[in-house]
Order: C-alpha cells, then structure tokens, then sequence
C-alpha cells in the first residue's frame, strides 16, 4: 500500500517528465495501432526496446489529453490494488485515454482496467513479461483486448533512424549495431550488458525466487552464446549439474517470457516428436549477443540466421526448423499451410553448396513446395533444381521487402 501523497507526487512527476519526452524515431506499429477505441492495446517486448516510446507516439497521434503512468517508478514501491482506487481519485473522471507502463508488476492489476474499460476509457498498456500479462488477459479481459508485439529497430526501422539507404554497406551496420535504440545510439556494449542485469535479476531471479542464481545466469550466458545451435534440456541439466531437466524448462521459458531468448522446434506432424526433439535457440537482438557472449565466435552465418529468424517472428509464431537427411533453417507456417521456406547462408561456395541447397531441397520435396529462399550476405541469383526454383536474396533486399 502507497501513501495518496506518495502516488500524487508520483503522477506529478511522470505527467511532467513525460510532457518533455521526445518523439523519437517513428515505430512501424505506430500506424497500424493510432487508436485503441473499443479494445484495451497491450504492447510487450524486451525492456529498453521502445514500448514507452511507442505508447508516447500513439498518444501524440490521439492529439487527446491522456494520462501516463509507470509502475516501476520507486516512489510507488509496494502499490497494490487498493491503490488504483487512490490513483483513479487523483485522475477524476475527465481523462478519456490511459496509458500504463509495466502495469504487470501490480497483481490483479486486471481487476482496474477492466473498471476502467467499462467506464468508457481507451487504455494502452506496456509490459515486459509476455507470460504475467497473457495469463490476466486470459481470465478477466478475454476479448477486450489487442496485443502486439514491439521488437528492437527493424532494418528499416534502423536505416531511418541512422538516415541510411538499404544495401550491403548499411545492412553489415544493422548487423553490428543492432537495433536496440540507446545502443544504436551509443554504441556502447555497456548498455546491453546492463540490459542482461535488469532483466535477469529484476525480472527472472527476485521476481521466482531463484535460489542458485550463479547457474542461471552460466545457462542464460551459454544460450546466448550458442545462438542458431540446437540445445536439449537434459544435455543443459547434465552440463550445469542441474537437479532436473524440468528446472532448466522453467529457466528457459522464464528467458523466453522476458524476449530475450526463443526457441525454435524441429518440424514435425507429431506433437510428441516436436516436445521431445531438441530446439534451437535464437536471442532478441545480434548486438546484445556478442555484449554477453561468453565466447561468441566471429561466425557471421548463425548472426545472419538470428537476424533472419528475428524478421521472420516479427510477423509470425509458428516457426520450425527442418531435419531429416539433410537440415532447412525456417519453415513458416500458418494453420496448416507452409508460407515460407527459408534456408541463410553467409555465403553459398563450392564446398557447402550440397549442404544449403540440398538441405533446401530436401525440405521443399517433403513439404510439396516449389518455390524457397536462401538468404545470404550479398549474392543474388536464381537456381533451379529438381524442377524447384531457389531464389537467392542479399539479406538487405530481403529485409527491405519485409517493410
């Protein structure tokens, strides 16, 4: 419980500093979410990704008086329901628009917006927990609401900001700077190993209560170091001398709900096969790798495959990655159809041609398709084979047709 006074100062404070926030580079979701009218909009991402940033675009477009609050501001500490009842005196009834950072970190903080909801109100949320806030909008807000998804700059996103035009020499630049907006900025490594803190001990350690953090940490470092490799829960356990496989699933499904880490199943009909088969793991941003990498090896393949998965879970959550003689990188697909079948290549030469194209191939004859992508670097080709057509992109041209 917070002190009225407390809250009052607080939402002083923020409406003022947040009067004074600047616009920022224009988000892409930017236009496609101007208003929340009828339904409660709840963007998660990363943190220091750009949600507030986001939510202070959408509100400028509203042109509304509008209210903003974040519930990690420290002089709020211990806010808990009743508070909202305190906070909901402070605002009155004139404010029409809502807009609430890390709301998450209130519990049952489900029960005031949906007050608030069925007074009429727009609110926007952010979060950076994906699974805390999916879990409250299934049970109290099911229907009122939209959720999106924010991610660090796309390449377009990047090339705006930096004032760059799409081709190889701006897209190695994404490649190294990735698209976090302070590091972009900065180009200080410290920025993301700072990021890896916060979320690790802020958002995973204090908040389950992890006992022995120094292996959760080794493990969280050792994914994140292997990026684009497969990985097994039992092979981790093994390794870390962990009690059980089941507490490296909760250690990954903790850094997969905080976005700094995904996991990509092997391809299979059986849904047994795709639980048991080992994953790989891919991590939100190719400059936050090498900051806290352990060991991070110059491979530019598995940098340019992280960056190829990261376009593609942009737009889309049910990925694979294919095995059977041979291996595909992505295959996208939706409901039961196959979208995309995306083989990344740094550079396809005489020695691993077999292996990327026949890998393709092999995947494209199993899933009926005649038509598949091998992203790489800068080649730009068209082959055919078995009667299938393989185009081969430059990754800039690529991403540019993504925007």
């Amino acid at each position: 419980m917070v002190l009225k006074s407390k809250i009052f100062e607080s939402l002083e404070g923020q409406q003022r500093a947040y009067g004074h926030k600047k616009v920022g580079q224009e988000r892409s979701l930017v236009k496609k979410n101007a208003s929340t009218k009828s339904h409660i909009l709840i963007i998660t991402g990363v943190r220091r990704c750009g949600k507030s940033t986001l939510m202070y675009q959408l509100s400028k477009k509203l042109k509304k008086d509008f209210i903003y609050f974040n519930f990690e501001d420290p002089r709020i500490f211990g806010f808990d329901l009743d508070d909202f009842d305190k906070f909901d005196d402070l605002v009155g009834e004139d404010v029409d628009h809502y807009y609430f950072d890390e709301i998450q970190n209130v519990e049952n903080w489900e029960v005031f917006i949906r007050h608030l909801h069925d007074r009429g109100k727009q609110i926007c949320i952010t979060g950076s927990n994906a699974s805390l806030l999916s879990k409250e909008l299934g049970t109290k807000l099911t229907g009122r609401n939209i959720q999106v998804e924010l991610f660090p700059f796309s390449y377009a996103e990047f090339c705006a900001f930096k004032k760059l035009s799409p081709n190889k020499n701006s897209f190695v630049k994404y490649k190294s700077q990735g698209g976090f907006p302070d590091h972009v900025q900065s180009q200080q490594p410290e920025i993301l190993q700072q990021l890896f803190k916060d979320v690790i001990y802020r958002d995973i350690i204090v908040r389950y209560g992890i006992r022995n953090s120094d292996i959760f940490i080794t493990i969280a470092l050792f994914l994140i170091s292997n990026i684009a490799k497969e990985y097994s829960l039992n092979s981790i356990a093994k390794t870390f001398k962990v009690g059980s496989a089941n507490s490296v699933s909760d250690y990954v499904d903790w850094l997969e709900d905080s976005y700094l880490l995904f996991s990509v199943p092997r391809f299979s009909w059986s849904l047994k096969s795709v639980t048991r088969n080992p994953k790989k793991v891919y991590t939100i941003d190719t400059a936050f790798a090498k900051a806290n990498s352990l060991s991070f090896s110059k491979d530019e393949g598995r940098l340019l495959e992280n960056m190829v998965f990261l376009e593609l879970r942009r737009n889309h959550s049910d990925i694979y990655y294919f095995r059977e003689h041979g291996e595909c990188d992505f295959i996208v697909k939706n409901d039961t159809t196959i979208t995309h079948v995306v083989q990344v290549c740094q550079k396809v030469h005489y020695d691993n041609y077999e292996r990327e194209v026949g890998g393709l191939l092999e995947a494209l004859n199993f899933f009926e398709q005649k038509e598949g992508v091998i992203i790489t670097l800068d080649q730009d080709d068209v082959l055919k084979e078995d009667g299938k057509t393989i185009k081969m992109i430059p990754a800039w041209k690529w991403f540019e047709d993504k925007v």
